[in-house]
């Protein structure tokens, strides 16, 4: 049987509501049911180098968040550092500091991480990687404004964490073939909002993602890790893609 991966989606993890903010309370079972398991959990380094050698397990989870909160340093690190799970948080460079101030926003705004909490936690094993530098829909950008985007927020989170970045996230999930390969030309993973788990043949500058909002009920969670959760998987795509061809795809990103 082929190997799958399920790459966990997280923003915030804070009791402000919406679909982008897990509960403290939420967040501790998830990770508890996740430990439990005894799957593996793989930094995305990790399971880069796994999957180019040919070495994944049979199933296997990577932990990501985007937009790089507050709240992962005061709520979410803690947690999963007591699970020995290493993360991957997208950052976009030109909001480090301040509170997020893009489409979609969150009600008040949430404040971002600065850095220097995120090279600390860099230092304490959090992988970082790039969500670019404002937040914006690449696909409606000019290749010229595109490749700033890309290449500077790699060179600035590089210059000011003195480590390779290898990872990105478009912001919104918004990435179309000519967006996505100009992210190979930085990158050498990228991963989206589309819902399923990571299949053999994936490209890995487009990778989906579960949705963790999906998962806050535990008896839900522990049978989709038990690999009894397609059903379900199945419905929530079916209604993103209706919501899909309904709303903005940014709305509720």
């Amino acid at each position: 049987m082929a190997p799958v991966t399920d790459i966990l989606m997280y923003h915030s993890v804070s009791g402000v509501g919406g679909a982008t903010a897990t509960p403290p309370a939420v967040f501790a079972m998830q990770m508890r049911a996740l430990a439990e398991t005894g799957l593996p959990v793989l930094d995305m380094d990790q399971w880069l180098a796994a999957r180019e050698s040919g070495q994944l397990p049979p199933h296997s989870v990577v932990i990501t968040f985007d937009d790089g909160f507050q709240d992962f340093a005061d709520a979410a690190w803690a947690e999963m550092s007591r699970h020995g799970f290493r993360p991957v948080v997208y950052l976009p460079t030109g909001y480090v500091g301040r509170a997020e101030g893009w489409k979609g926003i969150g009600k008040p705004p949430r404040a971002l991480m600065g850095w220097d909490s995120i090279s600390a936690l860099a230092d304490e094993g959090v992988l970082f990687g790039s969500h670019t530098i404002s937040h914006a829909d690449l696909t409606s950008l000019d290749d010229s404004r595109l490749e700033i985007e890309l290449a500077q927020a790699k060179s600035e989170l590089e210059q000011r964490l003195a480590r390779a970045i290898h990872h990105f996230a478009p912001p919104y999930g918004l990435a179309d073939h000519r967006v996505r390969a100009q992210i190979a030309r930085h990158y050498r993973s990228s991963v989206s909002t589309r819902l399923a788990q990571v299949g053999a043949g994936d490209d890995p500058f487009d990778l989906p993602r579960l949705e963790m909002f999906y998962f806050h009920d535990e008896a839900r969670w522990r049978d989709h890790l038990a690999g009894r959760g397609w059903a379900y998987l199945a419905r929530r795509k079916l209604m993103r893609a209706v919501k899909a061809a309904a709303v903005k795809p940014w709305a509720g990103l």
